[in-house]
């Protein structure tokens, strides 16, 4: 028994068949609760952890997201796991990897009958302009190899709101609004692995250049006014116009195209 209820674990055994052919590129470990699914993941990639490595908790007590904050995450209310990958590119050629990690996300709700998932630069899943979902993706490496672990929460169910708890940064969607009934979560997370595995391959061999196409096709504010922010002070406002080749953030401002790295700057729409 779970000390947050009775067990709802994902058998492991059971994902490795919905995988089919895939199930052998990876290694699932279920576990009921954990602080955070890619803090663990860092510690077992520092022991020598093997790439295909997955860790899917019931229940993240720290979940983390982009720039710090905090993920929460439910029993029920939510998938989130941690991807280990290992890539034969250096560090400096993995610019844009988040967006391919949100590409593969699309896909697998959409082969999952969730269709209408959209994607915000450079780690958010939305749909109807509310987060369904967000997207970690820590890297280590050097010149001609990089680890990346890749730690993706989704929203199954709308979270119960905390009256007194700081008010959302953006409204909150849920798969459950999306498609009815849910996925089973063993098939969903087979999906997302099955797809993250073949955007990996092409990421490995041609960069984000490769996906960039298929990704401005999913971008949620492709030529919305939007506001760049950083340290939560408007640097720019214009146009948004995608992603670069690099996967660097395109804004046009006043006629001038201006490039914005993620991790440096946090975008908004225009008011």
């Amino acid at each position: 028994m779970s000390a947050f209820g009775p067990s709802r674990l994902i058998d492991p055994e059971r994902l490795q068949a919905a995988l089919g052919a895939a199930q052998t590129r990876f290694a699932i470990t279920a576990i009921d609760a954990c602080a955070s699914t890619s803090t663990l993941l860092l510690e077992r990639s520092a022991q020598g952890a093997p790439s295909g490595c997955v860790i899917v908790c019931d229940h993240q007590t720290a979940g983390r997201g982009s720039r710090g904050r905090q993920w929460a995450a439910a029993p029920d209310a939510s998938l989130t796991f941690s991807l280990l990958w290992d890539f034969d590119r250096g560090l400096a050629d993995m610019a844009g990897l988040s967006l391919g990690v949100g590409l593969a996300v699309v896909r697998a709700l959409d082969s999952c009958g969730a269709a209408g998932a959209t994607l915000k630069w450079p780690n958010d899943i939305l749909f109807r302009d509310a987060k369904l979902g967000g997207i970690l993706v820590e890297l280590s490496g050097d010149d001609e190899t990089t680890r990346a672990v890749v730690g993706i929460g989704l929203n199954l169910k709308l979270p119960e709101l905390d009256p007194v708890a700081a008010p959302m940064m953006m409204p909150v969607a849920a798969l459950a609004g999306m498609v009815t009934p849910l996925p089973d979560r063993h098939r969903l997370l087979a999906a997302l692995l099955t797809e993250l595995a073949a955007v990996f391959d092409v990421f490995a061999a041609e960069g984000f250049a490769a996906v960039r196409d298929a990704w401005q096709a999913c971008h949620a504010w492709q030529d919305r006014k939007v506001r760049v922010l950083r340290d939560g002070v408007t640097i720019l406002e214009g146009r948004c116009c995608g992603a670069d080749s690099d996967g660097a953030l395109l804004v046009d401002g006043d006629g001038r195209i201006e490039r914005c790295l993620s991790g440096d700057v946090s975008l908004r729409p225009a008011s």
